[in-house]
């Protein structure tokens, strides 16, 4: 069985664990692979199919192993982009919300600071500069919130704006009910519809 890649192949596909947990997201061509070899089961078809030399496949939209895949939580791994993100994309010092923000360390590298979690935190440019090489309490200012580790997240990978509609079943802490403060569904920009 050989499959042509082409952007029919490649639209998102959910995969849930034999429980019905999320689990990933991959393409359709992998998700027809794993249905085929009878490794997963279709939950969710698109009602069209992929064309293969040997035979014809429903497209599936969520497919669940037939197996427990046991995945270990791991630990958020550390970048600008997450510290922005625990830091709501705000100033710790100020609380304004510029588009050019910086990482501070709390304790300063030429004091010996790590670039830890607990030690980096996101400040806008001129609260940066007027800190300087000091702590908060040597340049008097004062942090915001504290900064901590996030806890890991199992579903980092599903993305609101990503999401299908025909996943909202298998992820309803997702569903805009559930999450007022995402905004409305309707305005948000919801892939395969």
């Amino acid at each position: 069985m050989s499959a042509i890649k082409s952007d029919s192949t490649s639209a998102p596909v959910l995969v849930l664990n034999q429980n019905y947990q999320p689990l990933n997201i991959c393409d359709i061509r992998r998700a027809v692979k794993l249905v085929g070899k009878g490794k997963a089961e279709s939950v969710g078809e698109t009602g069209n199919y992929v064309h293969t030399v040997d035979d014809i496949f429903d497209k599936p939209d969520v497919i669940r192993l037939v197996y427990m895949v046991r995945r270990p939580l791991q630990r958020r791994k550390m970048s600008r982009d997450e510290v922005f993100t625990r830091d709501n994309n705000s100033c710790q010092y100020c609380g304004a919300n510029p588009r050019d923000m910086t990482i501070d360390h709390v304790n300063p590298r030429c004091k010996g600071g790590e670039f830890t979690w607990t030690n980096v935190v996101s400040a806008c440019k001129a609260c940066n500069h007027r800190k300087a090489g000091r702590t908060p309490q040597e340049a008097g200012m004062r942090l915001r919130n504290k900064p901590f580790e996030p806890r890991p997240n199992p579903y980092s990978f599903l993305k609101f704006e990503s999401l299908k509609k025909t996943w909202l079943p298998f992820v309803p802490w997702l569903a805009p009910e559930a999450n007022p403060s995402s905004g409305s569904f309707e305005t948000a920009a919801v892939a395969g519809d």
